[in-house]
């Protein structure tokens, strides 16, 4: 394999494009170096198989998809009460909106999960540690709810982020005078975060 970091992260941000925009079934290594602009068979140097690329892949977008410290470190500086939560997650959305492409391309990672026993077992570890880091987070930084709650909120968010990615629309006016996505995140919390 090629030794080359800047390449193969050039490479593995097309893929997230691609995936992205063509799905599991159009992720080949003629699509990535299409889309990252290179010789074909630039790919096949740098990672062994389609397998080794997904991973790649995963590992690349919980980085990508990740919280800027200087925003956390800012939000904290806050009172620790369900607003500051409410915060976190229109900084969530924020992030979902700004990166559209990398968080479709973790949906459609998602879904080659239930198809790739080696990927789910990847990605299984690398969600389950995220939802178990935002669990401790939310304990070491003192904010209301405990693993209950977050896991609760984490997947109330999930399901607004899937809905708002996919179906834009589809939740406007489904509650009277909720504003999509904001509003709904301001209710998800109120109603599964306890007050401070």
């Amino acid at each position: 394999m090629v030794k080359n970091p800047e390449r193969r992260a050039a490479l593995v941000d097309a893929a997230v494009e691609v995936l992205a925009a063509e799905g599991a079934r159009g992720l080949t290594f003629r699509a990535v170096d299409t889309a990252a602009g290179v010789p074909t068979g630039t790919s096949s140097n740098y990672f062994a198989n389609r397998d080794d690329l997904l991973h790649q892949i995963d590992t690349y977008l919980h980085e990508r998809l990740a919280p800027d410290p200087e925003v956390v470190a800012e939000l904290l500086k806050r009172p620790r009460d369900r607003a500051l939560v409410t915060a976190f997650m229109h900084d969530l959305m924020g992030r979902v909106q700004g990166d559209r492409t990398g968080f479709l391309a973790m949906m459609e990672m998602r879904l080659e999960a239930t198809r790739r026993p080696a990927l789910r077992a990847s990605l299984m570890t690398s969600l389950r540690g995220d939802l178990d880091f935002g669990i401790a987070f939310n304990a070491e930084s003192e904010l209301p709810g405990g693993a209950e709650e977050i896991t609760l909120l984490y997947l109330g968010m999930l399901g607004l982020i899937l809905e708002h990615l996919t179906m834009p629309g589809l939740l406007e006016g489904a509650i009277p005078g909720v504003s999509v996505p904001d509003g709904i995140v301001e209710r998800l919390v109120e109603r599964i975060v306890p007050p401070a």
